[in-house]
């Protein structure tokens, strides 16, 4: 073999696990329907926790739905609630998430997510996901069409909880 082929084995072993380390995501945990997550960058970690719909309408158009509840301790962000319905959001219509009698607005879109603006909002919203059993989101794709995903609240509490304590 010569120099120069191990001098770029060498230097691929040396700094190849490094490239893998410079962001990772792991599972901390499963609770029932949410999940707890901690990704691992460069320039700190998020944890977040997450959850697919148990329901999705139309049912015909199958998409890749999440629903999150995140903390990024080094931008001072907790309890950020965002979606993705697997599409990119219509701007003319709203996007919003209900849960028995409360209803909550995403303020801000952009591609196939979305946020909610206000952390005091936020943080009611949290509220009722924890006492609830279901929230449905609704929202509009660029040709108008709406869909209704709906996310079962079962284990929200305890992935929510770790995905803060993982945070902290």
């Amino acid at each position: 073999m010569s120099i120069i082929n191990k001098t770029i084995i060498s230097v691929i072993l040396i700094f190849f696990p490094f490239s893998l380390m410079a962001e990772e995501v792991k599972k901390v945990g499963k609770f029932k329907d949410w999940e707890t997550m901690v990704l691992t960058k460069s320039d700190g970690i998020v944890c977040f926790a997450q959850s697919k719909p148990v329901l999705q309408s139309p049912k015909t158009n199958k998409r890749d739905s999440r629903l999150f509840v995140t903390f990024r301790p080094n931008e001072k962000i907790v309890d950020e609630i965002s979606l993705t319905a697997g599409y990119e959001f219509n701007k003319q219509n709203s996007i919003t998430a209900k849960s028995g009698k409360f209803k909550y607005k995403f303020d801000i879109s952009q591609e196939n997510f979305a946020w909610i603006a206000d952390n005091k909002v936020e943080k009611k919203m949290i509220r009722t996901m924890k006492k609830g059993s279901r929230i449905m989101v609704s929202g509009y794709n660029s040709s108008g069409s709406q869909t209704i995903d709906h996310y079962s609240l079962l284990g929200f509490t305890k992935a929510y909880n770790e995905a803060k304590k993982s945070c902290s």
